[in-house]
């Protein structure tokens, strides 16, 4: 299992706010502020860019700390990611990413088949069991 890939297949290991956080990167933190504000056309501020990814331990944006829809019911369910999900093929949350995004479908997919080969030692694997960890970020 990648713990970099997002509930909704998104690799957060490639993401600029992961990286502008990891090196503490103001400039990009300024950039990826400018970007994403532009494509969600609401005002993120640079300082809003702290992030070490959804399923990782640590600062998330706002967005990923409470209001992503994905990300809420990827916990809610108690699932990895949304590639546990036996729902994820038609699931409007998650299609608003996989439909756009052939990689984090692919990266989904991989999960989900990285689960069902998994060992007794990696219990939150299996496709379709639920997580029971609630200290999950």
């Amino acid at each position: 299992m990648n713990d970099y890939i997002a509930c909704c297949g998104l690799d957060c290991e490639a993401c600029e706010a992961r990286i502008a956080t990891l090196n503490n990167d103001d400039a990009l933190r300024r950039k990826v502020a400018k970007y994403w504000s532009e494509l969600n056309k609401v005002e993120i501020t640079p300082e809003m860019i702290n992030c070490t990814g959804c399923r990782i331990q640590g600062v998330k944006t706002p967005y990923a700390k409470s209001l992503c829809p994905i990300r809420k019911c990827s916990m809610e369910h108690h699932y990895e990611t949304c590639g546990n999900c036996g729902e994820m093929i038609t699931c409007p949350k998650v299609g608003m990413i996989i439909g756009n995004n052939s990689m984090a479908k692919d990266n989904l997919k991989a999960q989900a088949s990285a689960c069902k080969g998994a060992t007794k030692t990696l219990p939150l694997c299996s496709l379709g069991t639920k997580s029971t960890d609630n200290n999950r970020p």
